[in-house]
């Protein structure tokens, strides 16, 4: 699937999420809806900040930040795509996570959030598919970097030995 396609369908996945998010979970401010009782609920959270709602008085610096990390992906399109299939994909997913969020940043000056999980007392903050999509995509890349086709196979001399 080519990285344009999958970071449009990210990109779709997540704003017609969150609009029915805000829909449905603006009518009860606060309000969680426990999908799976101790371990799952949608909660309609506004972060202004970063992850976990660091910084929050920094809007303006994820809103240039998010442009950055559109701008370079473009940039290195060619050579996205000329790299294997899974950085192809990573970037797709990456792409599409920094324009969904930075169409809520521009919209509304802060990051829509609804996904809800906990694990015992343990409570992760909420999050959306943009951001799942952008964690999924480092990771797909940093596999891809560390285990892809990159490097180069060690030449062998006519007696069998390794040359370098």
């Amino acid at each position: 699937m080519p990285t344009a396609i999958i970071a449009l369908v990210i990109v779709a996945a997540d704003q017609v999420s969150k609009w029915a998010m805000i829909g449905i979970l603006s009518a009860q401010p606060g309000e969680r809806i426990e999908i799976i009782e101790g371990f799952f609920a949608l909660h309609l959270i506004h972060n202004p900040g970063a992850a976990f709602g660091i910084l929050p008085r920094f809007n303006h610096l994820f809103v240039i930040f998010s442009i950055l990390t559109v701008a370079v992906l473009l940039i290195f399109f060619k050579t996205l795509f000329a790299a294997g299939r899974l950085s192809r994909v990573a970037a797709g997913l990456i792409l599409g996570g920094a324009i969904g969020n930075l169409i809520d940043r521009l919209r509304f000056k802060q990051v829509v959030d609804f996904l809800d999980f906990q694990f015992g007392s343990y409570h992760w903050p909420a999050f959306n598919i943009a951001d799942s999509a952008i964690c999924v995509g480092v990771a797909l890349l940093l596999i891809a970097v560390l285990f892809g086709k990159t490097r180069q196979p060690r030449l062998q001399s006519k007696s069998g030995g390794e040359t370098f």
